[in-house]
């Protein structure tokens, strides 16, 4: 692949939405590459009507396994429709979630098995990983508080799972970071908004000094 894939991940809360606002303007003036985001479940216009299924209230009642099948469908369909269509086009990709969410969420907040739904995955996706996954770390509590602030009016059925659910999910993210350093740079998610910024943007200069002008490489200051 030509281009550079980037994802995004965290607990509910951690700021993921509003880190990748605010990386955007800085990776399109100073990156050499054309910048795409996106997101997960969603992205493309069928993966966007599956994650309303899976985030609505009303399916509340659905079964963990297909939850995580849905999850899937929604990935493999923007894998093939947006992702790998960027990446030959040479672009840098953004994300907001992939695997290590399903890894996360469905393989150990809801029990179903890391390796389990880490198989399921590989099938999805032919084993394409991301070159960097910044990973937001923020304590459960915190970011269920942080929703509860900022977006009452926008709970999902994931946010209302409970706070041992997201604990769980918090877990299954550190071990993931643990068991693949050169992919997963943990980031202090509790710090102001700006200093996230400023600390992920810095990750990506050094990891891909390559798509920056030389000017770029004054910094954040």
């Amino acid at each position: 692949m030509k281009g550079i894939f980037i994802t995004v991940e965290g607990s509910e809360g951690s700021g993921k939405t509003s880190l990748i606002q605010g990386l955007l303007p800085l990776l399109a003036e100073r990156s050499n590459a054309l910048v795409m985001t996106t997101r997960e479940p969603g992205g493309i216009p069928l993966a966007e009507r599956i994650r309303d299924i899976i985030l609505d209230l009303q399916s509340e009642e659905m079964d963990e396994k297909t939850e995580s099948l849905l999850f899937a469908a929604s990935r493999r369909e923007h894998l093939v429709k947006k992702i790998l269509p960027a990446l030959e086009e040479g672009k840098l990709i953004i994300a907001d979630r992939f695997v290590d969410s399903s890894l996360a969420y469905q393989g150990v907040g809801r029990g179903l098995g890391i390796e389990t739904i880490a198989a399921l995955n590989a099938f999805v996706t032919e084993g394409l990983e991301p070159d960097l996954t910044l990973y937001l770390d923020l304590k459960p509590k915190e970011g269920l508080a942080r929703i509860q602030q900022n977006r009452a009016n926008e709970v999902n059925r994931l946010d209302l799972l409970g706070l041992k659910f997201h604990q769980k999910v918090h877990v299954g993210y550190l071990k993931i970071a643990k068991e693949n350093p050169q992919r997963v740079v943990v980031i202090n998610a509790q710090q102001a908004l700006a200093k996230v910024i400023a600390d992920c943007f810095e990750v990506i200069i050094h990891r891909f000094p390559k798509l920056f002008k030389e000017k770029s490489s004054d910094n954040l200051k």
